[in-house]
């Protein structure tokens, strides 16, 4: 059986996703309030999840304006104990799956708090970051920035980012699809070439002559 690091790209399965939070970080007790995933492979789409998380608490006015989430919309919403276990079967096993979110280390830092914090094993899933992928694959002159909104326009993506978590999951895949295209063009075809390509193209990087 091949490992997630020999599958060539099309053979990889992905699982796109982005959360929405009450905050910053899990630390300063912030909490999830959506969910959103894209599970795609070879360019189809295989499925989405999607929900909302009650965070136990009340959402700050910014976090609101920023995401259009209110206090009204979580009332009925599962704590996120009640939602992990569902989201981790959708995600399926970290054998077959390689998640995918942008900037990655936001949003995996809250699944990971809530998984420690309700006593559930996080499966130890190889991730992808699109913003340090897109950093690496796209030249400066290119591109201003590497935001997920700006990335998406690049793209062309058929779904615009919009602070709720299923549109900036289905942006995302857009973003994921144009950087793998690129990829092609530095001969890179399986996922641990996709996986090393950041560090591999730091390394190629001409020192700045003095």
């Amino acid at each position: 059986m091949q490992t997630v690091g020999e599958r060539t790209l099309a053979e990889t399965t992905f699982a796109v996703l982005d959360l929405e939070t009450s905050g910053g970080s899990p630390r300063l007790g912030a909490g999830i309030t959506e969910i959103g995933v894209v599970k795609v492979k070879g360019g189809q789409i295989l499925g989405t999840f999607q929900s909302f998380v009650d965070p136990g608490q009340s959402l700050p006015a910014f976090i609101t304006e920023l995401t259009g989430i209110t206090d009204e919309m979580l009332i009925s919403a599962p704590y996120i104990d009640e939602v992990l276990p569902t989201l981790f079967e959708f995600l399926g096993s970290a054998d077959e799956t390689v998640v995918v979110a942008h900037n990655s280390p936001f949003d995996l830092s809250f699944l990971k708090a809530a998984s420690l914090t309700h006593e559930f094993q996080w499966p130890d899933y190889v991730t992808v970051d699109t913003a340090r992928l897109a950093k690496a694959v796209l030249d400066r002159d290119e591109i201003v920035n590497c935001k997920l909104a700006t990335l998406a326009q690049f793209f062309g993506a058929s779904t615009s980012p919009t602070h709720r978590a299923l549109d900036d999951a289905l942006a995302t895949v857009d973003v994921l699809h144009g950087l793998i295209e690129r990829l092609a063009g530095f001969d890179v075809h399986n996922f641990e070439q996709m996986r090393s390509f950041p560090s591999r193209k730091k390394r190629t990087k001409r020192p700045i002559s003095e």
